[in-house]
């Protein structure tokens, strides 16, 4: 199945503590259906000091579900995303504008 987010994509959260702040996707898990988002889900992780690291209570972007996230369509709306054929490739397009992405 084709992937409706990908890395580096400008989505917004639909909901939960984040709500209505956007991003940029740094990385997708497909098998279990989370994204890492850019200041989104911020954590506070306690990090081990090493040597080249000094330790201590770090933020942290934790993984989000992917059905609480949507794609940022050109003019800064939340839109889903579909598929279509252009010529020979599959490309996909924001339903709410019918740009490609």
């Amino acid at each position: 199945m084709a992937a409706k987010l990908k890395s580096g994509d400008e989505v917004i959260v639909l909901t939960g503590k984040d709500k209505g702040k956007k991003g940029k996707i740094q990385s997708v898990d497909p098998k279990t259906g989370k994204a890492v988002v850019d200041g989104i889900n911020i954590a506070i992780r306690h990090v081990k000091q090493s040597q080249t690291d000094q330790g201590g209570r770090q933020p942290k972007a934790m993984p989000i579900q992917l059905s609480n996230l949507s794609l940022v369509d050109a003019k800064g709306k939340p839109t889903r995303v579909g598929f279509k054929m252009d010529g020979d490739k599959k490309v996909r397009y924001a339903k709410t504008t019918g740009d490609v992405i």
